[in-house]
């Protein structure tokens, strides 16, 4: 399994994102609830920037993305095993004090009602937290960032702010308006946060990046990523080419002129 893909924050150690006086690993009375866990993954350099992260998955997902690498999460999530919060808090204990972080990813996270309590159990065990997330629930996306559950988090954008391209990017009618609203909750935050499209030859066109560059407020970094034909949830796009590198590095150029000039 794998993702699509700063500190200050009020009440935090600057230095670590950890809650003062809490101390990581030790696991709250209710670890072994069922949390929604599908998936862990114990180290990542690459979710959260700058950190060594553990990764935890999320079952469950209200979009049909074509090229969704996470298909079983997605589409079958309960047959999947439940992941105790308590083995994976005494595996990360077991790492030495090396992961002080977690990624909470999906799926989409913030369509599961333990959300808030899994966020709240990490927090207090002394782990800094990012959201992964696809801002179709802003009011749920509000809610946690009021109550300082998440310190960092990354959005996927799958297309222009338009209903018809987000649909057939994200494979199910969207309210693009909920999007919009997510787009300028994060802007506005205060948080360290990352938009982040997956780019997909011959489903993307060069007018979206332009399009979805001038959506996103400038002072808000835009990541492109490679599109993987592994494991995706349309078989049909299974023989399609991922993006050269030289390529997928012109996009993101383009993307980061435009924020830095506007």
């Amino acid at each position: 399994m794998g993702t699509d893909c700063g500190d200050g924050v009020r009440g935090l150690t600057p230095a670590t994102g950890e809650v003062p006086g809490a101390g990581a690993g030790s696991a709250p009375r209710d670890a072994g609830m069922d949390f929604g866990i599908r998936g862990f993954l114990e180290t990542s350099f690459l979710d959260w920037p700058g950190r060594l992260a553990a990764v935890v998955f999320i079952g469950g997902c209200n979009f049909r993305c074509p090229f969704c690498h996470n298909k079983e999460l997605v589409l079958e999530p309960g047959r999947l095993p439940a992941i105790p919060l308590g083995g994976v808090l005494k595996r990360l204990a077991g790492l030495d004090g090396w992961v002080r972080s977690v990624v909470v990813s999906g799926g989409e996270p913030t369509l599961d009602p333990r959300l808030p309590g899994l966020l709240g159990r990490l927090r207090s065990a002394g782990f800094g937290v990012k959201l992964d997330t696809n801002g179709s629930r802003p009011d749920v996306l509000a809610r946690l960032i009021a109550r300082g559950l998440v310190q960092a988090v990354d959005m996927d954008v799958k297309a222009p702010l338009d209903a018809g391209r987000y649909r057939a990017l994200a494979g199910v009618p969207v309210r693009v308006a909920e999007i919009r609203a997510s787009v300028d909750l994060l802007a506005l935050s205060g948080l360290p946060h990352r938009f982040r499209t997956t780019w997909v030859p011959g489903l993307h066109r060069r007018e979206d990046l332009t399009r979805m560059r001038e959506e996103i407020p400038a002072e808000s970094p835009m990541i492109i990523q490679a599109f993987s034909p592994r494991r995706v949830l349309d078989p049909a796009l299974a023989t399609l080419a991922p993006p050269p590198p030289a390529e997928l590095a012109e996009l993101q150029l383009a993307c980061t002129r435009v924020a830095v000039t506007a």
